[in-house]
Parts: structure tokens; sequence; C-alpha cells
């Protein structure tokens, strides 16, 4: 299965995101199987899901904590990351094809060519193992990311040091305008993480990952481990840092109500694949996918009224889908709305569409 761009043409997307594969334990458990999207510059991407979808993996395999198995990340127009399952795959089937005389020798050996020069282009992007100073994570836990025998000086200015900057002053300025910004004070620069609070600590995170100037934020679930007030008081700064910087986000997270609240396209993910993709105004008032529906009935209102009758809806696949006549790919039901489904739940879809405008 793969996903669409919610964009044809211009512009350029800073983030491109194709046939992205992501297997472990020998390629038996498929954590990010097949998945695809763009992220344009100044907009805030959704990626929700239950946990154990491949929402996190999906984000490290980007920025490349995680090697991939197949597809390929691009950012800025430069490729960064490359698998080579796809290329094998080509290499055996035309040898196949030449075995059962589809295709002649020439065509074989171009095919040969062509996909093992793209093998040697995946491994050497894999040795070299750049890491895109324009591209900054924020993980979920604000206790575990942070190394609790340096000082926060030490934490948010690492990335300055490792790019190569060794005036120490131009540090410390550095980070004391980051810590500012992110609304800690200047002086907490010399404490430890055991210092602060919960919603201090993902400050400093944040603090870390803005002082390299970035264009593109992956934020993993950074506001689920804080307390409800916490949680809006991070998500305001992250609002206010995308205005003043300029920032593109990739925001994963499985709290529907902040998504719909932050993120302008959310994409919802199920078993590794992304099953529907959708403006978020769109995707909350015409849910397409069962699994969908299913979320959305999960998230709770500050109605009684509406709390006293409303029904959580399971999502069952076997019972969902009748794909054994026709496998579900990704179709456009409507502009920059994408379900992944069969021809038959598609004509349904369509219906509902219609019926509901």
């Amino acid at each position: 299965m793969t996903t669409p761009t919610a964009k044809s043409a211009t512009p350029q997307p800073l983030l491109q995101v194709s046939h992205l594969k992501t297997y472990f334990d020998k390629g038996r458990f498929h954590a990010v199987d097949d998945i695809s999207f763009d992220i344009y510059k100044g907009e805030v991407f959704g990626l929700v899901g239950e946990s154990g979808c491949g929402k996190t993996t999906t984000g490290r395999s980007i920025i490349g904590l995680y090697d991939i198995t197949g597809g390929s990340v691009s950012f800025d127009g430069r490729l960064f990351r490359a698998g080579t399952l796809d290329y094998r795959k080509a290499i055996r089937a035309a040898r196949a094809e030449y075995k059962h005389g589809a295709i002649s020798r020439q065509e074989l050996d171009r095919a040969i060519r062509e996909n093992t020069e793209k093998i040697r282009t995946a491994e050497s992007l894999r040795r070299e193992g750049k890491f895109e100073t324009k591209m900054q994570m924020i993980y979920q836990d604000p206790v575990s990311s942070l190394d609790p025998r340096m000082t926060v000086r030490e934490i948010v200015g690492e990335g300055l040091r490792i790019r190569g900057v060794r005036d120490e002053r131009q540090i410390g300025m550095a980070v004391a305008k980051a810590l500012v910004r992110v609304g800690l004070l200047s002086e907490y620069a010399d404490r430890y993480p055991h210092e602060f609070s919960g919603g201090q600590r993902q400050r400093i995170g944040i603090a870390r990952a803005i002082i390299m100037d970035p264009s593109l934020i992956i934020a993993d679930e950074p506001i689920s481990a804080l307390d409800v007030s916490i949680k809006a008081q991070v998500i305001n700064l992250l609002n206010e840092l995308r205005r003043d910087l300029g920032l593109t986000v990739l925001f994963i997270a499985h709290d529907l109500s902040v998504v719909k609240y932050f993120c302008d396209r959310i994409a919802v993910m199920y078993r590794g694949k992304i099953v529907e993709l959708a403006p978020s105004g769109e995707l909350f008032a015409h849910p397409l996918h069962p699994y969908t529906r299913s979320l959305l009935s999960a998230v709770p209102l500050p109605d009684p009224h509406y709390e006293r009758t409303r029904k959580r809806t399971a999502y069952k696949p076997d019972e969902a889908h009748d794909y054994s006549k026709e496998q579900s790919l990704m179709r456009q039901l409507a502009p920059s709305h994408y379900v992944c489904c069969n021809g038959a739940e598609a004509s349904l879809y369509k219906k509902e569409l219609e019926a509901e405008e």
C-alpha cells in the first residue's frame, strides 16, 4: 500500500517519504510497511494511531535512528535515506521474467545495472550515516532523553559542539537564548535534569532541538508524559515556535483532541500502514475508514449529554473488509482526502460523502 501526496505540483515538499519500510527480526516483523507522504514547509503534519502501530518507528526511521529496509526519504529535495529491499526484489523479478522469456537479455542486464546502482547509493548513504542538522527530534520521555550526568548547558549545546563550534562563550550565549525562547531562565544552564519538573525537562528538550536552527521538527508524542495543564503550555509553546521560527512539524501523537487543534493534515496509521490521510477539519468531519471512525468514537467530549449516549465503535478488520477478490490501495475520494480501500469500498465511501454534502 502506498499513500499519495496531498499536493501534486508546486510547492516542493520539504520532506518526502516514499514507500518507507522498516522491518525487524530479519524481516519478519513489519513495523512500518510501505507508507508514503509529503510534508510541506510551514505545515504541521499529524501522525496518529494506537500504541504499536508504527508512529514512533516512522519518525525514528526518517531521522536515521533506525536503518530503513526499503523506500526512501528526501529532505529539501535531496535524497537523505534509502533502503535496498525494493531494488533487490526488482532484480529477482527481472531474472524470473528473463527465465520465462518475458524480457530479453538486454532488458535483464539494464534492470540489473540500474537497480545495482541504486543499491550502491542506498548502502553508501547508510555507511555515511549522515545526520541532517536541519531536522531535529523532540522525544516522548523528557526524563530518559536527557543525560542525568550532564548539565543543561552541556545537553542543549551538545549539537553545536558536534557541528564544530569551539567558542564556549558563543555556545553559552546560544544556550541562554534557547532557554529563554522556551520559557526557562538562562540561569538554569548550570543545573542538572533531576532538578526540574517534567514540563521543564521537556522544554529543555525543545531548546536542544531549536538551538540547531532546524527547518523540520519531529515531535514524538512530546506531551504524552505530561500533566494536562502542562500539555497545553507545551502545545502553545510549539505553536509560538512554529510561527516565530518558521518551523515545519511532524507531530506524532495518539491524543486526537490535541492533533485536531494543532495539525493541518493528519495521517492515520494502523499496523504499519497509513489507512487515511486528510486535512484535519475534513478528517474529523468526514472520517471514512472504519479504523478512523473507531479512533474518533473513543474521544471524550466535555458534554455530559453526549457522553451519556456516546458509543465506542470497535474496529474488527475481518468484519469490516472483504479483500478476497480485490486488495486495498490508497485512493483519492475527495480533494486531499485519501483512504486505503478497494473499489467497492471506494464507491460506498463516495456515496456517503455525497449524502453528507
